[in-house]
């Protein structure tokens, strides 16, 4: 399998890789820095996320396209019963986590949060207080997605909050931090949004290049500066490759992410039946045309 998929990657020129890995075990591997360097040597890209209990792993690691940290709850005792975590010292070790990533600025830093309704929403200031130790440049807020009953999980539906929910708790967040420290380097507001996947992402405003939001990733530009990295030694920063963000994809926009390109496809629900008959007045509209051509 691993073969066959490696000569797919090569038939198609693969240029992008998604390295994501939601447990911790790929950045405590002794070889991940050759790994990183082995996908930018043929221009592929790697996005990295751990649950911040390595922090040593964290300071040592070369640069990667985008490096993510869970931020699964925003206290000790809410993070000890969503993640259970293996180590006794799990809090020490996330805080530890926070401030070995605030020195990655050569790599774009996201926090990752994922919103699970009655769990981990209630203690905005708490988050904005992690958001000051690590100083992230992203950070991503999506709901839980609810994958059934399980014995292993006491999770419904209803905790996964509404599009709007997970929206206005990334206001709120971007304001309560604004009042906290408004002395800090870091401005965050909401940039982004995608309501069919239920995530928004909110960055710093200095993604904000007149006007305009630059949250998207100049890829070419990022292996240019890595290789040079890699050669020289000359180091870089996360805002040295970015690329403007489509204005379908920038938070309040009326697609609320979703790409006009592509092709939404609803399987229930009154606007199914609604995509469905738009689907079919299009093709009847195709054939008629084709028809008057003949």
């Amino acid at each position: 399998m691993i073969e066959l998929r490696r000569r797919l990657c090569l038939g198609l020129g693969l240029a992008f890789m998604a390295s994501i890995i939601t447990i911790a075990i790929i950045i405590i591997v002794f070889q991940i820095n050759k790994f990183l360097d082995l996908l930018h040597a043929k221009s592929i890209s790697s996005f990295l996320v751990t649950n911040a209990q390595f922090p040593e792993r964290i300071r040592q690691l070369h640069p990667c396209t985008q490096l993510y940290v869970s931020i699964d709850a925003a206290t000790k005792d809410s993070l000890k019963a969503v993640d259970r975590p293996l180590f006794n010292d799990f809090w020490e070790r996330f805080i530890a986590s926070l401030k070995a990533l605030k020195g990655k600025n050569i790599t774009r830093t996201v926090y990752r949060l994922t919103l699970v309704k009655d769990w981990n929403m209630q203690d905005v200031s708490a988050y904005c207080k992690l958001l000051a130790i690590g100083l992230p440049l992203l950070i991503e807020i999506k709901a839980v997605t609810f994958c059934g009953d399980s014995k292993a999980s006491s999770l419904t539906i209803k905790n996964t909050p509404y599009h709007e929910e997970v929206s206005s708790f990334g206001l709120e967040i971007c304001k309560t931090y604004s009042k906290m420290y408004p002395e800090s380097e870091r401005r965050y507001e909401l940039a982004c949004e995608h309501e069919h996947s239920n995530c928004i992402l909110i960055a710093d405003t200095k993604l904000k290049v007149e006007g305009k939001w630059h949250t998207w990733i100049d890829y070419d530009k990022f292996h240019s500066l890595f290789q040079e990295w890699k050669e020289s030694g000359k180091t870089f920063s996360a805002f040295e490759y970015l690329a403007p963000t489509p204005d379908w994809a920038v938070f309040g926009a009326k697609e609320q992410g979703f790409d006009p390109d592509e092709v939404r496809v609803r399987k229930k629900g009154k606007k199914a039946k609604a995509d469905a008959a738009a689907a079919a007045a299009a093709a009847k509209e195709a054939k008629e045309a084709k028809e008057a051509q003949k």
